[in-house]
């Protein structure tokens, strides 16, 4: 199918636009796009463990703030701006070598999927963890890492049922916002954000407050309308409600069973290991999310069930039920473990198979020797 986007965000078209024409001039062309688009994730993930190593529980931050290094929030801002101008520039460049495949298009949406949750487990480092006094609670820390990743689903269910991806807003603001934050933690301290700003409220309230209003009330309602008005043009791709629903069904499924863990875990398991849960919370979300993207862009239909939601429906069932014991934490660990070398697998899998099928290779603009 041919790949149609629509970004109708002006920081993107007037500010961010100019910056990446330039700047892709400095690209030299024998470079693959999927080159591009895979070193800005291997930045991000690079990036993450960084802060992790400084930062395992989210509490650098708030107990002792010169825990984590000055240099490392600025090093941060510079990584997330490197990812963000190599997500941005990849399609341009592809264009620009006439290399445009499906594989890439894949490889840009698959490694945002998982990029997106990484971004915001990145930045819980800055607001630290509550503490009593300052910090976000990590249940806050779940439901805004859930309300970004439903974001970024609305926009691929919405391509499944329209054929065009909508840019979503939040994307351009939010990586300006990041870049900004650690740019202020690393020349201000994480001090700043540890005072209220206005009436009582903490900068991070402001920002989950702004999350929430974004995503409830103009991109949501925006995939909505421009589903409706896909379908009022009758060039919905789906003619059933049934069929329009299905990829939801995993998503929902996973983010109920995750939210009951959560809730009912008998060791409180996300305030003992924030960060492997997190982790995994993102990986899992990816991969439903890859299904849906290749399921669109091959125009197949999505299994009703991911198959990542029976062996995560047991360890639940065997965490809340008491049966794990004192295990719950390795089960995680272990549950954790599964699901990341899957999704690794998968997303390999797939690439050699579209790279096969394609007769190109992954990170070449060689041509593959027909056999």
């Amino acid at each position: 199918s041919q790949y149609s986007a629509v970004d109708t965000n002006p920081l993107s078209v007037y500010i961010m636009q100019p910056i990446w024409n330039k700047i892709i001039k400095m690209v030299p062309l024998w470079i693959a796009p999927n080159l591009l688009t895979f070193s800005g994730f291997v930045i991000i993930l690079f990036n993450y463990f960084l802060i992790s190593f400084y930062d395992w529980d989210y509490t650098a931050s708030g107990t002792s703030p010169g825990l984590v290094p000055t240099w490392v929030w600025l090093f941060s801002a510079f990584t997330t701006f490197c990812a963000y101008a190599l997500d941005s520039i990849d399609g341009k460049h592809a264009r620009r070598t006439q290399s445009s495949t499906p594989l890439g298009e894949l490889f840009d949406h698959g490694l945002d999927s998982w990029a997106t949750s990484i971004f915001v487990l990145s930045f819980f480092s800055v607001c630290s963890r509550d503490n009593g006094k300052t910090g976000v609670s990590v249940y806050t820390m779940y439901i805004y890492l859930s309300i970004v990743l439903f974001n970024f689903m609305c926009s691929h269910w919405e391509k499944y049922n329209t054929g065009v991806l909508f840019l979503p807003w939040g994307y351009d603001i939010s990586q300006v916002v990041l870049i900004a934050a650690y740019l202020l933690t690393g020349t201000v301290g994480v001090e700043v954000w540890q005072k209220p700003l206005l009436f009582g409220y903490y900068i991070t309230d402001v920002l989950v407050i702004l999350l929430i209003g974004f995503s409830l009330f103009l991109s949501f309602p925006q995939t909505l309308y421009n589903i409706h008005r896909a379908h009022l043009k009758k060039t919905l791709k789906n003619d059933s409600l049934y069929e329009g629903l299905l990829p939801l069904v995993s998503p929902l499924l996973l983010f109920v069973l995750l939210t009951v863990w959560v809730v009912l875990s008998p060791s409180n398991i996300l305030a003992k290991q924030p960060r492997l849960f997190l982790w995994m919370v993102g990986v899992a979300f990816s991969n439903v999310i890859c299904k849906v993207i290749i399921c669109q862009m091959s125009s197949t239909r999505p299994e009703l069930f991911h198959w990542f939601l029976f062996p995560l429906a047991l360890v639940v069932y065997a965490a809340i039920s008491g049966l794990l014991g004192g295990m719950e934490e390795a089960a995680l660990g272990a549950f954790t473990a599964l699901v990341t070398a899957a999704h690794v697998h998968y997303g390999v899998c797939v690439g050699r198979q579209l790279s096969e099928h394609l007769n190109i290779y992954v990170f070449s603009l060689k041509k593959r020797v027909q056999e």
